[in-house]
């Protein structure tokens, strides 16, 4: 066996073992700030899911605030993927393996089920390859299918690591501030056009782009 393949598995084994425990120990040690999270609690209230959108970037918090037996969600079939959904499965969620580009439609098609199931669906909208903050159709066409309504999440870190990969991943400090906004929900009616629908998506993507820049000037202004 080469170094650099003997160097490649001691990582996926660390990775295997040690990764959840890391980030959840970490998420746990962030001081976070909530806005407009009185949407999450109503929908709760009224036993309604929903499908939950945050940038592929950010989304460290969002899915360890969200983990719980009625959530679904979407990761890739990459081998990143693979270490991303041991540690959802550990945080309570059903994971669905799946991208725009390999298994798309049949990922799709399992979201629906689970929503139509009363499961809430988290995805990352512009993941797993990108482009960054580009906003592709799955979470609006299972809102649109199942009658559920989508729910933007911005997210910042007062103090991060921004890695060099395409969708600028950000990796909070131990013990920094996060800032986490909540959009309205947004309804989808299924009898929208293809057009109307690209419209939707277009909407939130400005929208979930708005609220990511809401997020990070709350916490340029914390000292």
């Amino acid at each position: 066996m080469s170094l650099k393949k003997s160097k490649q598995n001691i990582l996926r084994f660390l990775g295997d073992h040690f990764l959840y425990y890391g980030i959840t120990a970490l998420c746990k040690s962030l001081k976070i700030e909530k806005e407009n999270f009185t949407v999450i609690e109503n929908l709760y209230s009224k036993n309604q899911n929903y499908v939950l959108a945050f940038w592929h970037g950010t989304m460290l918090l969002p899915w360890y605030l969200h983990g719980a037996p009625n959530f679904a969600a979407l990761t890739s079939k990459s081998r990143d993927g693979d270490l991303l959904a041991k540690v959802l499965k550990k945080w309570k969620y059903q994971v669905v393996r799946g991208s725009s580009s390999t298994g798309g439609d049949v990922a799709l098609g399992i979201m629906v089920d689970y929503a139509r199931n009363k499961y809430s669906i988290a995805i990352t909208p512009d993941g797993p390859r990108g482009p960054r903050h580009k906003f592709k159709a799955g979470a609006v066409v299972t809102a649109k299918k199942t009658h559920i309504p989508v729910v933007l999440t911005g997210v910042a870190f007062k103090r991060k690591k921004i890695l060099s990969n395409w969708d600028k991943f950000e990796i909070p400090y131990f013990f920094t501030t996060a800032k986490v906004v909540y959009s309205d929900p947004i309804y989808v009616d299924n009898n929208l056009t293809y057009e109307e629908t690209s419209a939707i998506i277009s909407k939130c993507n400005e929208e979930l782009n708005k609220l990511q820049q809401k997020a990070q000037i709350f916490n340029l202004n914390l000292k």
